[in-house]
């Protein structure tokens, strides 16, 4: 399948990376200055850095960041996760009230994602993978408990109809889009982010440790991969 893609644009390494850095740390302040001047739900803050952080996967896209940068890149902020276990370094990344390992499996989803398939050339798939997590997990907890009405349950896990679906069409919309920009806007770019958006929504109802931070991510992009192959190639 003949998909590798160039950046779009050619920047010095140097700058690349203080740029997509720029970028991420103007998130997390902004996620801090809401945590601790304004009276946003915690689960808000926690939520635009978890959206706002995944869209650095563009960032590092359009500006042709190595893959072994993101790796490295996960690496630091998975131990920076860790840390924040352990000390109040960033309350607005950990301000959840239940005990959750989300923000360390994030970290490490992006690191391998963007680790494995930039270095192959395939960044679309983790981009994929990353927002897919981003939008559809971060709009679905929004929306859940802000107008979530109807409620089930799955594997002990309390879900809402309105999350559900949120996380579908958002997974959807995501995926279509990025592979649309790829391969076209084709019926089967379609079946694929169908196929992905079910998929997401079924891995994101396991959430216990928030480990659905590292399932939804690697198998997002790796439905869109064999999809791509068997039917955009």
């Amino acid at each position: 399948m003949g998909i590798e893609q160039n950046s779009p644009m050619a920047f010095s390494l140097w700058i690349a990376v203080g740029l997509a850095a720029t970028y991420l740390g103007a998130v997390v302040l902004t996620a801090e200055l809401l945590n601790r001047l304004s009276p946003s739900p915690a689960e808000v803050t926690r939520k635009i850095v978890h959206i706002g952080a995944g869209q650095v996967v563009l960032i590092a896209w359009w500006l042709g960041i190595p893959g072994w940068v993101g790796a490295i890149a996960g690496v630091f902020a998975a131990g920076i996760a860790v840390l924040s276990y352990r000390l109040p370094i960033l309350p607005s990344l950990e301000s959840v009230g239940r005990h959750s390992y989300g923000t360390l499996f994030y970290a490490l989803s992006i690191g391998l994602l963007v680790g494995g398939f930039f270095s192959v050339g395939l960044p679309v798939f983790a981009a994929i993978g990353i927002l897919v997590m981003a939008w559809g997990d971060g709009m679905a907890a929004l929306v859940g408990q802000r107008w979530g009405r109807h409620r089930y349950e799955v594997f002990g896990f309390r879900k809402s109809w309105e999350g559900t679906l949120t996380m579908v069409l958002a997974s959807f919309l995501v995926t279509v889009a990025l592979l649309g920009y790829t391969f076209g806007f084709t019926a089967s770019s379609f079946v694929v982010a169908g196929a992905v958006a079910i998929a997401s929504a079924g891995l994101e109802s396991f959430s216990r440790w928030g480990i659905d931070n590292l399932t939804v991510p690697m198998g997002s992009a790796l439905i869109a991969l064999v999809g791509s192959y068997l039917w955009l190639g």
